[in-house]
């Protein structure tokens, strides 16, 4: 099963993969969208789906949190998740006061990109960085992966982390949990 999975992004590839965006025509969209995965747990679809309306507050500025909605989640998931400072501070930049309705992820043309064109844009990504085993999924994984790590230091609960995901059944969670060798041999010598 773990060779199948996609690969969790290590904190230092994510600084590569940053590094690899900056200075493009389309940085602060790339940002966006690696942030979307990475930080926010999106899947390539939902960030493809989402629109402003779910990251705005009411004053129309990128809120604490994004409204993630039923119809645009898989299995009608619908979340609420809170945003990452990192992911905020990339969205204030995209938007810039000029988009407060349509998608956040927009194509060349200006419409909502596909989710399949997303999926393809990640792997052109990672083939350029020749990160093997990754794929759109990878920011997914990352995400759910470490904020599961974090739980002991937030007082939260696996049952969180589901919520955060968008997971019916803590079980699926469970699964996208990357094992820690070095965590391992830890515990194995605690005892």
């Amino acid at each position: 099963m773990a060779g199948r999975q996609a690969k969790v992004i290590a904190p230092g590839q994510l600084d590569l993969l940053m590094q690899h965006i900056r200075g493009r025509r389309d940085e602060a969209r790339s940002k966006v969208i690696i942030l979307l995965s990475v930080r926010a747990g999106l899947r390539a679809a939902e960030i493809a789906k989402l629109e402003w309306q779910m990251a705005l507050n009411a004053s129309g500025n990128v809120g604490q949190t994004i409204e993630l909605e039923d119809r645009i989640a898989k299995k009608r998931s619908g979340r609420r998740i809170p945003i990452h400072p990192e992911l905020r501070r990339a969205l204030v930049i995209l938007q810039r006061g000029r988009f407060t309705e349509g998608p956040v992820i927009r194509s060349r043309k200006g419409g909502h990109m596909r989710p399949n064109s997303l999926v393809n844009w990640f792997k052109a990504l990672y083939r350029q960085l020749e990160f093997k085993g990754c794929s759109s999924h990878s920011g997914r994984r990352t995400f759910i992966t470490y904020t599961a790590r974090l739980i002991p230091q937030a007082g939260g609960s696996l049952r969180d982390v589901q919520l955060l995901a968008g997971h019916k059944s803590l079980s699926t969670t469970e699964r996208y949990i990357d094992g820690d060798s070095s965590a391992q041999r830890k515990l194995v010598t605690l005892l």
